[in-house]
């Protein structure tokens, strides 16, 4: 048994990391801007505080005593760059503070590559807005690039298609920073497995890995 801290525990990806690391046995602080919006959250083992991902002090002040941290946060209401890099930055501010040494935060897909040098966002028909959200997560993995050797991060990057309804199931696929072939979706509880497995088993260290879904097998039909 570990303590690990998750902020953004409020939001889908968040919760359902809370939800493993609770189920493994881990002691969870759930850390929310808002806990009264968030009833629901506390558990067995879980416990529901109030922070800010991107303040290097209350960081430092809540991740002191744990072993792991998770950063699930995101904001649509302040530019992506901006809290990006905001929250990288007090992330490697506050947990190296605290002396936490296991650090994942999740990265967003349209930064992988497709071939070497060129990511999915530097097509030229990439949308623009989603570009403007893209640059935001390479902002904070060029800080993470920067941080101490003592703090042992990794940037987890899930495909684009996020799955609430679909079952876990235990498994997933890896890449190292790059597009994973035919992994176009995986279920919530797929990424909290693959962010609970690096935690207990660290494999992959300050690089961006991709994560996707097995890729479903198809059924032989009736008769064959």
């Amino acid at each position: 048994m570990s303590h690990i801290i998750v902020f953004g525990a409020g939001g889908r990806v968040g919760r359902a990391a809370v939800s493993e690391a609770a189920a493994r046995g881990h002691e969870v602080t759930a850390v929310v801007r808002d806990p009264g919006r968030h009833p629901d959250l506390a558990a067995d083992g879980v416990t529901v505080v109030p922070g800010d991902a991107t303040d290097g002090a209350a960081v430092a002040r809540l991740a002191a005593g744990h072993e792991a941290a998770v950063n699930a946060a995101a904001r649509l209401d302040v530019p992506a760059e901006e809290f990006f890099t905001g929250a990288a930055e007090a992330m490697v501010t506050g947990l190296t503070e605290a002396g936490v040494r296991r650090f994942l935060t999740l990265g967003i897909a349209s930064t992988l590559e497709t071939s070497p040098g060129v990511r999915v966002m530097d097509d030229p028909g990439f949308p623009e807005p989603y570009r403007a959200f893209s640059q935001g997560h390479v902002a904070e993995f060029d800080v993470l690039r920067g941080a101490p050797e003592e703090l042992d991060w990794l940037m987890v990057v899930p495909p684009m298609d996020l799955d609430a309804e679909a079952p876990r199931t235990g498994r997933y696929r890896t890449a190292r920073g790059r597009l994973i072939d035919g992994g176009g979706r995986i279920a919530h509880g797929d990424l909290a497995v693959a962010l609970l497995d690096e935690i207990e088993r660290p494999r992959h260290r300050r690089i961006q890995l991709a994560v996707a879904g097995e890729v479903p097998s198809l059924a032989p039909e009736p008769g064959h």
